[in-house]
């Protein structure tokens, strides 16, 4: 099996994408890609045996049935540069295998995360873990804003004087809060990446922490194009059924076709409005009937 060499991850290795108001996410290096995919599902085959089309409905039919191992075929390393507070909540991601600087061995430097002003908002009142989506008036964001950095410098300040008085660098550093930046590599297989990014790319995650997913996606499809195509399609888009709304999306067709709403014309019809052709508007019908228990 031949090392993959994708061109468009070529370009962007090593290049730093900027992320918040001091942090970065680059690409250090990849293995695999979207021919390693196809080429681990189809083991027995060598390349250049199926066309572009065919590998194309071979990832799409991997992901969408769940099919993933051929996915962990592909790893990408990551070097990034981000806020503790980030850190901590990545860091839940535990198939990842992660490298970190480490303040016992060296001077951290003065670098905090300043939020931007639209990024100032009070408790949600309707999500306990979130912000608002107003901000607060602008007068009010800018005194927060200078009371954050007043600490972030005296921080420091007292950090530098604990390092001048001999005090171990392990030590120094708890006077440190969580919104300094930390650096770490960071590599994941892309069945798990993907995952990431479907939890971190939620509207629901902490925006900061959405910010750095979406830089990653979009590295992530120069490495895999045809993959990321279909976790887009199946995964970011895709809205699974309970078994409550299977029933009762079965009953309001019921309903439709005892009414004589749906033909076959308006079946043709829906599926050119959407996109839908040939089996995947199969495949759209058998869900929404219920045929084959496809639901």
């Amino acid at each position: 099996m031949a090392h993959c060499i994708v061109p468009s991850a070529e370009e962007i290795l090593d290049k730093e994408f900027p992320v918040l108001d001091k942090g970065f996410v680059r690409l250090v290096d990849y293995l695999g890609s979207d021919e390693r995919i196809v080429q681990a599902a189809r083991v027995s085959y060598g390349k250049g045996t199926k066309t572009f089309r065919e590998d194309r409905g071979l990832i799409h039919y991997l992901l969408r049935n769940e099919h993933t191992s051929p996915f962990e075929q592909v790893v990408l390393t990551f070097h990034i540069k981000l806020p503790i507070f980030v850190a901590r909540q990545w860091i839940r991601h535990r198939t990842a295998r992660v490298n970190e600087i480490s303040g016992r061995y060296s001077v951290l430097k003065e670098e905090f995360y300043l939020p931007a002003l639209e990024d100032l908002a009070p408790q949600s009142k309707d999500n306990k873990q979130g912000r608002a989506t107003e901000p607060f008036p602008p007068e009010v964001g800018e005194g927060i804003l200078r009371r954050l950095s007043t600490l972030q410098g005296e921080a420091y300040k007292v950090y530098e004087e604990l390092l001048e008085t001999g005090l171990a660098r392990e030590v120094a550093r708890i006077v440190l809060p969580l919104c300094a930046y930390t650096e770490w590599y960071w590599q994941m297989d892309l069945h798990n990446l993907m995952h990431f990014l479907k939890l971190r790319m939620d509207p629901h995650a902490q925006k900061e922490i959405r910010l750095y997913a979406q830089v990653i996606f979009e590295i992530t499809k120069r490495v895999c194009p045809i993959a990321m195509e279909a976790f887009e399609e199946y995964v970011l888009r895709g809205v699974p059924f309970s078994g409550k709304e299977r029933e009762a999306l079965r009953a309001l067709v019921k309903r439709l076709e005892s009414k004589g709403a749906i033909l076959e014309k308006e079946w043709e019809e829906i599926g050119a409005a959407s996109g839908l052709e040939g089996k995947e508007l199969e495949r759209f019908r058998e869900k929404v009937e219920g045929n084959k228990d496809a639901l």
